[in-house]
């Protein structure tokens, strides 16, 4: 890159406000980051040809179907053509948002069926995740499925193995994956920031009953609106009720729980940010304290997972914690806590504190010292004195770190205009179905580990449970 290229660049990123993303008290805050806004930036800002045009459809047109589309019609030359969902309002709605040529059915593989159709949004309940995302795999579509990718931990390999046979582009929603917070992070613990790690404690409360998944439902519920028969297709045969329906999250037999649905998230960043495969043993507790509403998975979770040393990370602990009646009001945040500080993150920014211990032990004050003779009290004090100098007692100072996102920041944004470069370019995506089940599989094995009261054994290299 030249000299004026690059002045150019950093012009650019000041009148743009990202220059904001630099305010950190580190020579490690360089223009890395910043440079990933600017060229995102830059992108949406060129000509579109129309052979840049993708042609896209949702399958499961409910709150995150609808943030997906929302957020994927941001990028120049993505149009919507069609919107599956079961629930006959939906496909309404559709209509009254995005106009009323865009077709609109109940059985999603009508939607597969189409050679209009460029890429697929899956943002059904979870037990449909992995069938239709095959299905799509090989009907020649691009995937972008929301997370977890499976709805149990045996379907995982069955995913990888379509998309790699199909070869088709496949990226899995996690949007933190494409996080320049979460770039940040992992430049600064790759740098050694904070030491050697060994533990990581991530939380993702809340306190509201839609943040518990009591979402509004629509006065017309019933067997006419809704296909509840396909909706519960290959399963026992379940009478219909509008909760399992518009609530599932809050029901094994379609959703996930705590674990599979936020956990994740949770799990996906640090996985980023450290480089891991996964944890090899994981364990749960928890319970159901307040949502008392006919659901089967608990509000209040604690997973504790074991990460064993690996050529990218030394050996950590990591704690995933989900509370949906929580004091807090509710907070997020993943805090990795090394030898020499913290790096947290939480909301648009990250921080880094540091507490580096002294070369010298210490001697004295909550110490054994004070019980022994005074004579050997004095002594061992002088031996000490000898041994380190007034340096060595001192605490090593660095300057603490605070970063941000400039105004405006979307990383969800970012992961869907990841997921279109890829389908243009044929660039690798940023969240694949190995990286995607890495991060789904050990949060499914914390629902099995609490439904089943036992530790679990994971081999996050040949991604299975190991029995025993």
């Amino acid at each position: 890159m030249s000299k004026n290229t690059q002045n150019t660049r950093r012009k650019f990123l000041q009148q743009i406000g990202s220059a904001g993303l630099l305010a950190a008290a580190s020579p490690l805050a360089s223009f890395a980051a910043a440079e990933k806004t600017e060229e995102r930036i830059i992108r949406y800002n060129k000509r579109i040809s129309p052979n840049d045009k993708i042609r896209l459809a949702v399958i499961g047109f409910g709150i995150q179907g609808h943030m997906d589309l929302n957020t994927a019609l941001k990028v120049p030359g993505v149009e919507l053509v069609a919107v599956s969902d079961l629930y006959t309002g939906r496909l309404e709605n559709a209509k009254e948002l995005h106009g009323k040529d865009i077709f609109t059915t109940k059985n999603y593989q009508e939607v597969l069926d189409r050679s209009d159709i460029d890429a697929i949004i899956i943002a059904t309940s979870d037990q449909w995740h992995a069938r239709i995302t095959k299905e799509a795999l090989k009907k020649g579509k691009a995937v972008y499925c929301e997370k977890p990718m499976v709805h149990k931990i045996s379907e995982g390999m069955g995913v990888i193995e379509t998309q790699q046979a199909t070869n088709k582009i496949m990226q899995v929603g996690s949007q933190r994956v494409s996080s320049i917070v979460y770039a940040k992070a992992k430049e600064l613990y790759k740098a050694g920031e904070i030491g050697k790690l060994n533990m990581i404690n991530a939380v993702y409360d809340r306190q509201s009953a839609i943040g518990a998944w009591e979402y509004t439902m629509p006065s017309d519920a019933s067997p006419e609106t809704v296909d509840w028969d396909r909706y519960i297709e290959k399963m026992n045969k379940i009478p219909f009720d509008p909760k399992k329906f518009f609530w599932w999250r809050n029901y094994r037999e379609f959703g996930t729980g705590v674990a599979g649905d936020l956990f994740v998230h949770l799990l996906s960043g640090t996985h980023v940010i450290t480089g891991s495969k996964g944890p090899n043993k994981i364990f749960s507790s928890g319970q159901l304290s307040y949502w008392k509403d006919g659901r089967n998975v608990p509000d209040v979770m604690t997973g504790i997972l074991q990460y064993p040393e690996t050529t990218e990370h030394a050996a950590f602990q990591l704690t995933l914690q989900v509370n949906f009646v929580s004091g807090t009001g509710g907070q997020e945040s993943i805090k990795m806590v090394g030898e020499e500080g913290t790096i947290e993150i939480r909301g648009g920014g990250l921080t880094v504190r540091h507490s580096i211990m002294p070369k010298a032990p210490g001697i004295g004050g909550y110490d054994a010292l004070f019980t022994y003779p005074k004579a050997m009290q004095d002594s061992l004090m002088t031996a000490y004195n000898q041994k380190y100098t007034a340096e060595d007692k001192k605490r090593i100072t660095k300057a603490d770190i605070d970063f941000k996102v400039p105004p405006g920041y979307s990383d969800h944004l970012d992961h869907f205009t990841n997921f279109f470069d890829a389908i243009k370019t044929g660039k690798p995506v940023v969240e694949d179905a190995v990286f995607g089940f890495r991060a789904a599989a050990p949060c499914l094995a914390c629902n099995d580990s609490y439904f089943q009261k036992k530790i679990i054994s994971w081999d996050p290299e040949n991604m299975k449970v190991l029995k025993g």
